[in-house]
């Protein structure tokens, strides 16, 4: 009797792939550490989630609230409009004189924000590009300029624009705003401007360009990143600034936004025009909102320049 034998299977090219089907359980299990980061992604996702929601809804609440009347407002302030009373904005741009403000407002931060990052600028690239005796000693006194604090200047500051004869106006509250932004430019773009290529500098004096050519035609482009993103900074701040231009500024036809909304609250007293209250805080809020829509991935790009580089 014979028997018949199996023949063995042949034996595996050289740089074949020798797939395995059967595999241990403890090696499609996932590690611990695995673990750990898939609950800490969860956690930081859930805790981004919630922070979302805080910043948004107020914002949400606030442009449905500026559309309902005053019964609506405290009658059922978490549900939709009834109807959209667009006559809460018509009344808050011209009875409450919002438009008066809103022009004052753009002038004042139009021109404080120019002033700035021109002087910003200009005094931050020298102060990482040149070595002279005290740069570090003026570098740091705009350094400290931060830690001041506001308040303690108003007193002394009132008097000084009193005697410059430019108190309530708005070109003396547009060089306040330009001293009081001043040392976080400076700070910013200092940190910026050392992130740039030398050699691109050096390459522009050995083709004859002067220093001011050089800094507005090849350096200032190349900073464009960072002078949108301190600029952001610079206009969320100057935009929602209300100390300054109460002190400085007590002239009824020149006061800004901040002090409108203000002026509209308190304007009748006890019989408050609340409809048109949150109308002005939308107006107020719209701008900002819009400048960082348009610009949030050049700010993104300014943050980061340095950790890239």
């Amino acid at each position: 009797m014979k028997t018949t034998e199996t023949p063995a299977p042949p034996p595996a090219e050289s740089g074949a792939t020798v797939h395995k089907t059967d595999q241990h359980p403890a090696a499609r299990r996932p590690s611990g550490r695995q673990r750990e980061g898939t609950v800490l992604n969860v956690f930081s996702h859930g805790v981004l989630v919630i922070w979302a929601i805080m910043v948004v809804m107020p914002l949400v609440w606030a442009v449905m609230t500026s559309f309902k009347d005053d019964g609506s407002i405290f009658g059922s302030p978490w549900s939709l409009p009834d109807r959209l009373h667009f006559g809460n904005w018509a009344r808050a741009w011209t009875d409450a004189h919002m438009s008066d403000y809103f022009l004052n407002t753009v002038l004042v931060v139009g021109g404080s924000l120019v002033g700035t990052l021109a002087l910003g600028s200009m005094a931050a690239y020298v102060l990482a590009r040149f070595d002279f005796p005290g740069n570090r000693f003026i570098y740091y006194l705009f350094v400290g300029g931060m830690s001041f604090p506001v308040m303690l200047a108003l007193v002394p500051l009132f008097y000084v624009v009193n005697n410059m004869g430019l108190l309530n106006t708005i070109h003396g509250l547009i060089l306040v705003y330009i001293a009081y932004s001043l040392p976080f430019t400076v700070f910013f773009l200092t940190a910026f401007f050392r992130t740039l290529p030398t050699s691109v500098a050096e390459a522009a004096f050995v083709d004859g360009a002067s220093h001011t050519r050089t800094f507005f035609q090849v350096m200032l482009p190349m900073a464009k990143p960072g002078l949108i993103s301190v600029g952001i900074f610079n206009f969320l701040g100057q935009w929602n600034q209300y100390m300054l231009p109460t002190v400085l500024n007590t002239d009824p036809d020149k006061k800004v936004l901040t002090q409108g909304l203000v002026q509209l609250a308190v304007s009748q007293g006890y019989k408050g025009d609340w409809s048109g209250l949150f109308a002005g805080l939308v107006m107020a809020m719209l701008p900002v909102l819009a400048a960082y829509i348009v610009f949030q991935r050049q700010v993104v790009q300014g943050l980061t320049a340095g950790a890239l580089k």
